[in-house]
């Protein structure tokens, strides 16, 4: 419990002071009644060398200050809801509850994905864990007693698009073993739903925990397959997203060629227009201007003089909403000048992008940030 709680309190640069004010601001805004800031800070201590264990309103404010489930923060799992082996009838009321669940239903986990994921966008993923934890349960628990294929399926595709968008989140805060397990959840979810677009989406996002984890080559490998299966069965917004993916992914592991080759054929697939989101595929958000950005991310990454003049046009027409996006453009911003020896600009776009970063709690984002800020 120790290590980990600790942990997960540096991996956000924070000192035990700061845990403490965080603490205490989330119990006001929150109408939540904690300890005085004297007693937390004893709190603190003892819980990071395992002296005091952390009681459950506490543990609430922890998980979504620092963005980690209790297993992540305390190693002792919470106890997931199962069935009482106390006799057929248990099972058949939770089976023909089940039968019941109608479209509207499941109507209603799509729009409970909605507003996490817009959430997300704005704010940040740290204060979902709960929500999203509870979120997949009820899911994983409808497809369960869900028994004919015809109940399963769409329970099967909205799972698919929860757990994908749950490990984005995971893998932003920086847990990682859970972002690469929710990837899992997904695509077993999207196989089930017999949904190659989902499965497909859920296949290139995870080639990015493999790319972070320095496995560029294998995550070039893992976006290929996916488009491979998604094959003409994808849209054609999410067909020019998948290049895209390819393009990123090709130029962390050094293939120039096939980056600017996956770069065409995601602007030949774009369809053309303001419209950003794909209405087959709610997760994917991508017109010419997010296009910009992901072609001056990558030429960057190369070293290329030309991604600046992209991410600039991508910097103008960013949609203000998109909170996190926008950290990760101020990082591509900052490397493309850092390319060109242009310090200054890169330092300042390194302070915005570091503010964004705070504010939805990215750790990803602040790693990035922190390998940036060494080539000053």
């Amino acid at each position: 419990m120790t290590s980990r709680l600790r942990q997960a309190r540096t991996e956000r640069r924070w000192s035990q002071d700061r845990l403490v004010r965080e603490i205490c601001e989330y119990a006001r805004k929150h109408l939540v009644d904690v300890a005085s800031p004297a007693s937390l800070k004893v709190y603190v201590s003892e819980w990071e060398n395992g002296r005091r264990s952390v009681s459950g309103p506490y543990a609430a404010i922890l998980r979504a200050l620092l963005g980690k489930t209790d297993d992540e923060l305390f190693g002792s799992p919470t106890p997931a809801s199962s069935l009482i082996a106390d006799g057929y009838d248990d099972l058949l009321g939770r089976i023909d509850s089940a039968r019941t669940l109608s479209l509207s239903m499941v109507d209603s986990f799509l729009a409970q994905t909605e507003l996490l994921r817009s959430f997300d966008r704005q704010m940040g993923a740290a204060g979902l864990v709960d929500q999203m934890r509870a979120h997949l349960d009820s899911l994983e628990d409808a497809l369960t007693f869900a028994v004919l294929p015809d109940a399963r399926r769409p329970v099967a595709t909205a799972l698919a698009g929860a757990a994908t968008l749950a490990a984005w989140q995971a893998l932003d805060v920086g847990a990682v073993e859970r972002a690469w397990r929710h990837y899992e959840l997904g695509k077993r979810a999207a196989t089930e739903a017999e949904a190659p677009m989902y499965l497909a989406h859920a296949m290139a996002e995870q080639a990015y925990v493999l790319s972070d984890a320095g496995r560029a080559e294998m995550a070039v490998d893992l976006v290929r397959e996916a488009q491979r299966i998604g094959g003409s069965k994808v849209s054609p917004r999410l067909a020019a997203w998948l290049f895209a993916a390819e393009a990123e992914l090709c130029a962390k592991a050094g293939l120039a060629e096939d980056c600017r080759r996956a770069l065409d054929q995601a602007d030949a697939a774009l369809p053309s227009g303001n419209e950003m989101r794909d209405p087959d595929m709610l997760s994917i958000f991508l017109n010419a201007n997010h296009l910009a950005r992901w072609r001056g991310n990558a030429l960057a990454i190369l070293g290329e003089d030309e991604a600046v003049a992209e991410l600039y046009r991508a910097l103008e027409g960013m949609d203000p909403a998109f909170t996190r996006a926008t950290a990760g453009l101020r990082c591509d911003l900052a490397q493309a000048h850092l390319v060109r020896g242009e310090f200054g600009q890169a330092r300042e776009h390194l302070q915005q992008a570091r503010l964004l970063a705070n504010r939805t709690g990215s750790v990803r984002h602040r790693r990035r940030i922190e390998r940036l800020t060494e080539g000053l």
